[in-house]
């Protein structure tokens, strides 16, 4: 193969076509690479918690946080999927994801089952928040496919804010 003809293809951008204008897929594609990363962060601190969760109630909170984990996986590929549908870029790496997220990682060698409850539900309440700023910005575009699933995941996300925090009320 000429190997001037697969350099320039290596470069080539990726030209996905839309109708949305260059500056709505800016905006919509940024706004949804942080909310990956900050999905990302979520699901690995959720997982995090879930492998490391003990005490009395350890099977409730150890499956519960399993089944979140999940729904906060499965709402990966569908972000980055969305992003280059409509002609954008999505993060390439971890370090990507550090770079970009807004929620904060926990590294505690011990974190109590009710301080990683409580931690999870404000983290899911933030992410609400950074949902609804996407759904913005789609919403200024017209961009009607982005804020139907922002909506979705925005109820999916207030679930799992409410059921962890009636998991902590009233616990020891």
């Amino acid at each position: 193969m000429d190997r001037t003809a697969v350099e320039r293809r290596r470069k080539a951008s990726l030209n996905t076509p839309s109708d949305l204008p260059s500056n709505a897929t800016a905006d919509i594609a940024g706004a949804l690479a942080a909310l990956l990363a900050d999905t990302f962060a979520l699901y690995l601190k959720t997982k995090n918690f879930h492998w490391h969760m003990s005490g009395p109630h350890f099977r409730d909170y150890h499956v519960m946080l399993d089944e979140q984990g999940e729904q906060i996986f499965a709402m990966t590929d569908a972000i980055a999927e969305r992003a280059r549908k409509i002609g954008g870029t999505t993060i390439r790496s971890i370090g990507h994801i550090g770079r970009l997220q807004r929620l904060l990682d926990n590294d505690a060698d011990f974190v109590t089952p009710r301080d990683m409850l409580a931690e999870l539900k404000d983290d899911n309440q933030q992410l609400v928040s950074f949902l609804r700023q996407a759904h913005e910005v789609c919403a200024e575009h017209n961009d009607v496919a982005t804020t139907s699933l922002l909506e979705v995941w925005i109820d999916e996300t207030e679930r799992r804010a409410w059921f962890l925090f009636e998991t902590t009320r009233g616990a020891e």
